[in-house]
């Protein structure tokens, strides 16, 4: 029932790898819980037992954001289990979520970003060009780092100026300027070659192996620059993304044309962006 679940979440909903495997954690967890509690498996589960899952969760000491994911996996699941008539009832409908306080992530003020950009720039190495490219771009169109590192040399067309990215089943097209379609252009026609070890190979930003860069690859880069920079606990790959979404909007882009940009399904995922107001210095 779970497989069938996650391969609902994954074809009609679109879900993306990472939000699949958080799932498929949360429910394995869900179904240890059942098992060890003596319950006589999913479908005969009880409001009683899913209250029990929810105290020990507390019990173990998990953050109220991890308990309140765990909580709509519950019941996503057991929804889905009542729609495809393998359940009458949803057991876990009753069950509450810890109140989370509102995080407002992180954003960079343009001077934090050039201070970040300054640290590759130092830098005449294939890597260190390859990076200053890479993080432009993401402050420039705030990808989602998982797109970025999935970008194929294919998905970009300099002459129209702009990219299509990939998130889950969902493909979107994304529009770049003059100045990241020339780094772009100088990036793929040179650069890149430099790390290069298999014409076959299509991922547009590679490794020192020559193989596409990863997302933990990506992560330890950021890092690193950041720490250079100063920047230590600030930065993060998301960091650029929120930044792109809080520009965008306190230069008057209309919410809806942000969420387009950004890739949102629901209105509601960019409002968080309107209460950040980097400095425009």
């Amino acid at each position: 029932d779970t497989v069938a679940f996650l391969e609902y979440l994954a074809d009609s909903k679109g879900r993306s790898l990472n939000t699949l495997a958080a799932y498929r954690n949360d429910l394995n967890q869900l179904m240890a819980f059942i098992e060890t509690s003596g319950g006589e498996g999913v479908i005969e589960s009880n409001d009683e037992l899913l209250r029990n899952y929810l105290f020990s969760l507390r019990d173990r000491k998990y953050s109220p954001a991890t308990v309140a994911r765990k909580v709509a996996s519950a019941k996503s699941f057991f929804k889905f289990m009542v729609d495809m008539g393998k359940s009458k009832n949803n057991p876990a409908r009753g069950l509450l979520s810890p109140k989370i306080k509102k995080h407002v992530p992180s954003v960079l003020s343009p001077s934090e970003f050039h201070r970040l950009l300054a640290e590759p720039v130092k830098l005449s190495t294939p890597e260190a060009k390859r990076d200053k490219v890479m993080l432009e771009l993401l402050y420039a169109t705030g990808l989602r780092v998982t797109e970025l590192v999935s970008l194929d040399t294919k998905d970009i067309n300099l002459e129209q100026g702009y990219l299509y990215c990939s998130h889950g089943n969902s493909r979107r097209q994304v529009p770049f300027d003059y100045h990241i379609a020339k780094l772009l252009k100088d990036f793929i026609n040179g650069d890149r070659f430099e790390l290069l070890y298999d014409e076959k190979e299509k991922a547009l930003f590679l490794n020192r192996l020559g193989k596409r860069l990863t997302r933990q690859g990506f992560w330890e880069i950021v890092k690193n620059y950041a720490a250079k920079a100063g920047l230590g606990g600030k930065v993060t790959p998301r960091a650029l993304r929120h930044s792109f979404a809080a520009y965008k909007l306190q230069t008057g882009v209309e919410l809806r044309d942000v969420q387009q940009l950004l890739g949102h399904a629901y209105i509601s995922s960019t409002k968080v962006y309107e209460q950040m107001r980097p400095t425009l210095r």
